[in-house]
């Protein structure tokens, strides 16, 4: 299952062998690769004729359109390393990934110039780069995109990939719940995820997928590569709208679905419609749908729900569940083996909770050290094993149940508890939008729970509202002792929250201990 050929390769050879297919949509615009590939030799040479070459890094802060693709191949044509920046970051966490990747040259649309700027003095970046600029007076320090974008098309850049294990990208971790580290990403590690991203999804000849994922993310970049391998295509969205995703699914006549983070609980929480299963979606595959959520789901949109599991570290894809058992992240894929461990590296038994380890049957598919990190493996790689920091369960099948994040885990009176499994209850609430859990230092029994709550707009909840709910729904220690209510939440490209900017003062929070009312044991 996995490939043997480069981006570069892959691109080349559909190009030759199926120049008029089409590869994305991009509003109106259909892209065939004959297009596709004149657009990228263009950029290739021209981006060359700059001195950007292979094994330079190359920072690239754009949006979701074909040009953020283009960009993508083009640098992969070239050798270059693609460092995608999420383009929500300003300010100190901006700097970070700029300090911290030391790019050679910046690639950024004009409307996050006025965010780099400030930040670029004192960083050794040699060339800049601004897309859709129509001042040019304005940014005469840096190059203009467009004009770049229209060198040699005739010939693509003479240099060629020495093999799979090449590094193509860097890619920073969400830091959901510590700083960002940078992951480098081979040919053979990013191809690898696109073609699992094909098994989970059953991909066919002339199906759809809506980009609407970041492509400065490995879920969006992922689906640029399958798009290569794959007679798919690609719908390119701006980004992920609720209100304007099942118009859009039917627009484009989608026939896959990827989903990430929250999303199935924030469709599930719009309104029913009469039009809720007009569309030709027939599979959505992911992370992060809850077994509360899961039947719903698939009755309400006809749509059949597979679940997988993976980190950007580990090629993105570690689990599939082919099978349809809810709940499940399935069993993994043939090239990993997969344990769950205790807090000594010993296999638990099935049913208990443990950390999931990991080890390649295919040499090259996990990240050997984070960037800037020589020793950065210590903590993770022990053995042989990539310990992940997720926790799950494993049943007597085999099949794989996902708990929550270790460093996200809550000890409340000698009880482990989830944080997502509290969220996921929460979540289930009709007048809950989103929650977060998190534990906070207890006088007494190690931490209490405190939860951030967003309602739905127009819908009233209160405090005692959301007590009553978790009551039976869950047992006497994982009910929180705090809520906050929150307007919104902070969030990484994968919808997924963001919990070391959430304000852990008790002062602000409703208590549930001081409010005098009793949970039922």
């Amino acid at each position: 299952m996995l490939s043997r050929k480069t981006i570069r390769e892959l691109l080349e050879t559909r190009a030759r062998e199926t120049p008029e297919a089409v590869y994305a949509i991009d509003g109106e615009t259909e892209i065939t690769f004959r297009s596709l590939i004149e657009r990228v030799n263009r950029l290739a040479n021209g981006l060359n004729d700059l001195g950007i070459i292979a094994g330079q890094r190359v920072a690239v802060v754009f949006g979701n359109h074909s040009d953020h693709i283009v960009t993508f191949f083009a640098l992969a044509k070239l050798g270059a390393i693609w460092v995608p920046v999420n383009t929500k970051l300003r300010g100190p966490s901006l700097e970070f990934i700029i300090k911290k990747s030391a790019p050679g040259s910046i690639i950024a649309d004009e409307e996050y110039w006025s965010r780099l700027k400030p930040i670029l003095a004192g960083h050794a970046v040699k060339t800049l780069i601004i897309r859709n600029s129509n001042l040019k007076m304005k940014f005469s320090e840096a190059f203009d995109f467009t004009d770049l974008a229209r060198g040699d098309a005739a010939l693509p850049p003479s240099y060629r990939v020495s093999g799979m294990d090449d590094v193509r990208a860097i890619f920073f971790t969400s830091g959901t719940t510590g700083p960002p580290k940078g992951a480098p990403l081979t040919e053979k590690m990013l191809t690898t995820c696109a073609k699992a991203a094909g098994t989970a999804a059953d991909v066919q000849a002339g199906d759809v997928f809506l980009l609407w994922e970041p492509i400065y993310h490995t879920s969006g970049a992922q689906m640029c590569i399958l798009a290569l391998q794959e007679q798919a295509t690609l719908a390119i969205v701006r980004r992920f709208s609720a209100s304007r995703f099942w118009d859009q699914i039917r627009r484009y006549r989608v026939t896959k679905l990827h989903y990430l983070g929250g999303v199935i609980d924030i469709l599930m929480k719009q309104s029913p419609d009469t039009k809720d299963r007009d569309h030709a979606v027939q599979l959505a595959f992911g992370a992060g749908c809850h077994k509360n959520v899961w039947k719903d789901f698939e009755q309400r949109f006809g749509i059949t729900i597979r679940e997988v599991y993976g980190m950007t570290e580990t090629s993105c894809f570690t689990t599939l569940n082919r099978f349809g058992k809810v709940g499940s992240i399935g069993k993994p894929y043939p090239y990993f083996d997969m344990r769950v461990v205790d807090d000594s590296d010993q296999p638990v038994t099935a049913g208990n909770c443990g950390e999931i380890v990991l080890k390649e049957k295919e040499p090259g598919l996990i990240v050997r050290e984070y960037l800037g990190k020589s020793a950065g493996n210590e903590s993770v790689l022990k053995n042989g094993w990539f310990h992940t920091g997720d926790l799950a369960r494993c049943d007597a099948e085999g099949d794989f149940y996902y708990v929550g994040r270790k460093k996200d885990n809550i000890r409340r009176r000698g009880e482990n508890i989830s944080a997502w499994e509290i969220e996921r209850i929460l979540n289930a609430h009709p007048s809950i939008e989103e929650s977060a859990a998190v534990g906070l230092d207890a006088e007494i029994g190690e931490q209490d729970v405190l939860v951030f709550v967003k309602s739905i707009p127009g819908q009233d909840i209160d405090a005692l509202d959301v007590i009553k709910w978790c009551e039976p729904r869950m047992p006497y220690y994982q009910i929180p002792r705090y809520i906050q209510f929150v307007d919104q939440f902070e969030k990484t490209p994968t919808q997924r929250i963001i919990k070391d900017l959430l304000s852990h003062d008790k002062q602000n929070c409703w208590d549930r201990e001081a409010s005098g009312y009793r949970i039922q044991r």
